[in-house]
């Protein structure tokens, strides 16, 4: 299952304004020490509804916010998601072919339905995570070696 907020376009100029507020508004009505959370729903004129959530689900909220906040678009998915292969390259930004190559190399998991490759979601978030941690060990050792040459990097 995917859900995704604004269909696949950004949030409006009203949308951000609107983010911004109520995800720092709502932030900070968060409790800290409690595993739910209570807050009212009120439409119009019509009386509030007092809506008790898991206080995760609140700050996830808050969070799917802050991205509008940013003007970014949002894509929810479950941790046991399985994706397509256009889905799992557009969340490493990188193409289509690029990413079947990945998985025939067996850099990444994944099974086949009918003709179809299928990922999952886990799999491709402990990818990126080793991928964007090589990547950023790669950079600090560039750096050290720029500084040990005095080329000008503090």
């Amino acid at each position: 299952m995917t859900i995704t907020l604004q269909k696949s376009s950004p949030p409006t100029l009203e949308d951000i304004r609107l983010a911004k507020e109520s995800s720092s508004r709502l932030a900070r009505s968060i409790p800290s020490h409690e595993s739910t959370s209570k807050i009212s729903v009120i439409q119009g004129e019509a009386t509030g509804e007092t809506i008790v959530l898991p206080t995760a689900a609140l700050q996830m909220l808050v969070e799917i916010l802050a991205q509008m906040a940013q003007g970014n678009i949002v894509t929810l998915f479950p941790i046991h998601a399985e994706l397509t292969t256009q889905e799992a390259a557009d969340l490493l930004k990188v193409s289509r072919p690029y990413l079947v190559k990945l998985l025939e190399d067996k850099a990444l998991p994944f099974r086949k339905v009918g003709k179809h490759r299928r990922i999952l979601f886990q799999d491709l978030m402990e990818y990126k995570n080793r991928e964007d941690s090589l990547r950023s060990n790669a950079l600090d050792e560039l750096v050290a070696q720029a500084q040990e040459l005095n080329m000008g990097y503090e």
